[in-house]
């Protein structure tokens, strides 16, 4: 999962793509990149890092003209410790191609070899963008032919992508002297949405709260297979490139790694997420005795609309129980167990006279792992609780991810392989209320009839691609993030999975 955007202007842009990426931190937190185009010129800085740590006056100043993408990085391939694969990534042929991407090649390692002994282009990251790029690059020499680019030569080249490539992919790419071309993958796993300003500014992002903080008004998604492209005179021009496209998006999306303020594909994320709430009301009633609860306490930050949803209608006192430390670096990108597991209480403080002598409910978005939640329902304990009950907002998370969520591998998973009783005494808690998997589809698919299904893989064990088997994903997994591997023998995963709020 990372934060995208392009940007058609007729004036400079490096200062609106800079605020979108700000807007879109949340999405990615271990690089950030822009590039800018003068002319048949690009211009490019990338590094490791936060938005506001990568750029600095001097780097925006190198970054000239009116045309422009930029990509904020969270690594769920190849080696997150390389800087050479912060995004964007660029080709010089033909053309000149500049290209970020959000999503997940699953079929990566097969379009390596193609590229390497069929089409004779060379890649040299681990990066499954890169290899996407250089896909993207051939396809559009092959359908030019050496002749100038028109909009049909560089649909016709989308539409050989997608019968080559497999997987989630939203992708914003700019093409030298002609313009900006975007297209989204034919499930629409990943987000994609295009908004216009007043002054005819127009910006594609990965979510409308990137459009909306720089003051451009959502028009609307992109659609499954769908592709955009952008002349730099400001035409623009629409093309389905795939066929037989559906609309099935990343339901983990508006679990938790969405704004609550976005709306993705005519869904709004905190309406899903208070829907989700309602949902697991029943749920609730069913296990624990609303009278034996005296207080609903969420997990900060992305569970609350959920939490005051459940409250509500229950008619339980809502409380905050625990407040955030926010410059206290997130406990999925420590090393190790240990250092994790230190970081939730420093994270995280509880407020004694909300728990003491108290029944609590703690409502957390999703339980991965399980070390945050013991650690959270321990703290709890500490300050004087005498039940804790947990609940989540979102099913159990039972099988990996091979989307573009950096999802740990099954033997790390809490849920996979135990029940929900011995999943809660793994946690500690006096009772443990999940989601249900097809409650949570209807509640957050009714709010856009239009949309026909979820990828919620990690929740149901269904590829929505339907090229997943078993041995893929245990392939997919041992090519997961390299550096994460490296960083303690204990933790095999970096689950980076942000909250928006913290920014």
């Amino acid at each position: 999962m990372c934060g995208i955007v392009g940007v058609v202007s007729t004036t400079p842009v490096n200062q609106l793509i800079y605020d979108a990426l700000l807007l879109l931190q949340h999405r990615g937190q271990d690089a950030a990149g822009i590039v800018t185009q003068q002319e048949r010129k690009f211009f490019m800085h990338k590094a490791k890092g936060m938005v506001k740590d990568v750029f600095r006056t001097r780097n925006m100043r190198a970054l000239p003209g009116n045309v422009g993408l930029g990509q904020v990085r969270y690594p769920t391939a190849g080696n997150a410790a390389s800087e050479e694969e912060a995004q964007p990534f660029y080709v010089n042929a033909p053309f000149g191609v500049v290209m970020v991407h959000n999503g997940n090649l699953t079929n990566a390692k097969r379009l390596r070899g193609e590229l390497a002994e069929t089409d004779h282009r060379h890649t040299n990251t681990e990066s499954d963008s890169e290899v996407l790029l250089n896909i993207l690059a051939h396809e559009l020499g092959r359908s030019t032919s050496g002749a100038p680019l028109k909009p049909d030569d560089v649909f016709k080249a989308v539409r050989a992508v997608h019968k080559r490539i497999k997987g989630s992919y939203a992708v914003i790419a700019l093409i030298a002297g002609y313009g900006l071309l975007a297209f989204r993958d034919p499930f629409g796993i990943r987000p994609l949405c295009l908004g216009k300003s007043a002054d005819g500014t127009y910006m594609l992002a990965s979510e409308s709260v990137a459009l909306e903080g720089t003051l451009h008004t959502l028009e609307r998604d992109i659609a499954p297979g769908e592709a955009v492209f952008i002349s730099t005179d400001g035409s623009i021009h629409f093309e389905q490139c795939a066929e037989n496209s559906q609309l099935n998006p990343c339901v983990f999306e508006y679990v938790y790694l969405a704004r609550p303020d976005s709306t993705m594909d005519g869904i709004s994320v905190y309406q899903a997420r208070l829907n989700m709430g309602e949902t697991l009301a029943k749920r609730v009633i069913s296990t624990v005795p609303p009278a034996e609860i005296d207080a609903i306490i969420p997990i900060p930050e992305s569970s609350r609309p959920s939490a005051m949803q459940l409250a509500q209608l229950l008619g339980i006192p809502y409380r905050e129980g625990f407040v955030k430390n926010r410059y206290v670096g997130r406990t999925f990108i420590m090393p190790g167990q240990g250092a994790r597991k230190k970081s939730v209480r420093q994270k995280l403080n509880a407020i004694g006279s909300e728990f003491k002598g108290r029944n609590v409910l703690l409502v957390d978005d999703s339980i991965v792992r399980g070390t945050t939640s013991k650690e959270i329902v321990q703290m709890a304990r500490d300050a004087g609780a005498n039940k804790v009950y947990l609940a989540s907002a979102a099913p159990p998370v039972r099988y990996p991810n091979v989307y573009g969520i950096d999802m740990p591998t099954k033997s790390e998973l809490v849920a996979h392989g135990r029940t929900v009783e011995e999943i809660r005494q793994v946690i500690g808690c006096d009772a443990l209320i999940y989601q249900d998997v097809d409650a949570m589809k209807q509640t957050v698919g009714k709010i856009n009839p239009k949309v026909q299904g979820f990828e919620a893989s990690c929740f149901d064990g269904i590829y929505v691609t339907g090229d997943i088997s078993e041995a893929e994903v245990t392939a997919l997994n041992e090519g997961r993030n390299a550096s994460s591997q490296e960083e303690s023998e204990e933790d095999t995963s970096r689950l980076s999975l942000p909250n928006a709020q913290e920014q």
